[in-house]
C-alpha cells in the first residue's frame, strides 16, 4: 500500500486547496489529504484527512488513481488520489487559517495556469484528467535535482485503491 491520500474537492469552478503550514510542502498550495493510518484502507485514510483538515464530511470521495514519484531514478512512494462533490448549495466560506494551513478556493483556471508556481509541480499535470476523464492512471512523475522532469500516464485499473498487500503494490508500481 502507497503511505499518502490526496483529495481535490470541487464546487463548481473552484477546487479547495491547502497552502501548506509544514514541511514538506510548506508554502505550497496542495490537495487535502495526508499520512494513511495503521489499519486505515485508502479512502478511509482520504475521508479522515478531509474531515481533520477542512471539517467537511465527505461519505464517497471517488477514486481517480495515484501519483507515484521516481526520485533521481528510484520509486520513492506514491499516493492515492481523489476527487469529490460539495453541492453549491452546501456553504463553505475561505479564506480560513488551520493547524495545516489556509484553505481556501482556486478557480480551475488558476490551478492550471502554466504561469503559477505556487502550487506542487505534479498537480497541473494530472488535475485535467482526474475531474474530466473515467480512466483511472498512475500518474507517474519523474523528478531530478528536485524539478519535475517527465510525467508519465499509465492506465491502471480501478479497484487498483483495494490492493491491500503492500507487496502487490510495490509490483505494479515499482517494478512496471
Amino acid at each position: 500500500m502507497l503511505k499518502f491520500t490526496i483529495c481535490f474537492i470541487k464546487q463548481g469552478s473552484k477546487i479547495l486547496l491547502l497552502n501548506r503550514e509544514f514541511p514538506s510542502w510548506m508554502g505550497i498550495w496542495n490537495g487535502i489529504g495526508g499520512k494513511i493510518e495503521e489499519g486505515e484502507s485508502p479512502r478511509e485514510s482520504i475521508i479522515r484527512e478531509v474531515y481533520e483538515e477542512t471539517g467537511l464530511s465527505i461519505s464517497d470521495p471517488q477514486f481517480k488513481g495515484i501519483t507515484s514519484w521516481i526520485v533521481d531514478d528510484v520509486c520513492v512512494d506514491g499516493m492515492y488520489l481523489y476527487i469529490a462533490e460539495l453541492p453549491i448549495a452546501e456553504s463553505y466560506s475561505t479564506p480560513v487559517k488551520t493547524f495545516e494551513g489556509i484553505l481556501d478556493w482556486k478557480e480551475y483556471e488558476w490551478i492550471t495556469n502554466p504561469k503559477n508556481a505556487g502550487l506542487t509541480s505534479d498537480i497541473p499535470k494530472y488535475i485535467k484528467y482526474i475531474f474530466n476523464d473515467e480512466t483511472i492512471y498512475e500518474h507517474r512523475c519523474y523528478y531530478k535535482n528536485e524539478a519535475l522532469v517527465n510525467h508519465e500516464m499509465i492506465q491502471i485499473d480501478k479497484n487498483f485503491e483495494l490492493l491491500e498487500n503492500k507487496k502487490e503494490v510495490e509490483e505494479k508500481i515499482f517494478y512496471r
